[in-house]
């Protein structure tokens, strides 16, 4: 009688089928991953230019005046804290 012995696979062979499967299965999630992780990741800065510019800074007084404007403060507090801006002194606390 003759055995094919499956073309010649034996332990090893068997053993290194299952290796390289783990191998193959293992590359193919790890490209999955990679590829989603591409996909979802928002674009960073893609014309290289800043997306978003710094606030500007808007100067004390201004913002004072728009306090003011508003009704948040009266005209005497208003005068008052120009001056202390003016002169450069530190406002008192409170």
């Amino acid at each position: 009688m003759t055995y094919w012995n499956d073309h010649g696979m034996n332990g090893w062979g068997f053993g290194l089928m299952a290796v390289g499967m783990l191998l193959f299965w293992g590359l193919v999630v790890v490209a999955v991953v990679l590829l989603v992780r591409h996909l979802v990741q928002t674009p960073r800065n893609p014309q290289g230019t800043n997306p978003s510019p710094p606030p500007e800074r808007i100067p004390p007084e201004q913002l004072l005046a728009e306090r003011f404007a508003r009704g948040e403060i009266d005209a005497d507090e208003y005068r008052h804290r120009l001056e202390v801006l003016r002169s450069g002194a530190d406002p008192p606390a409170g």
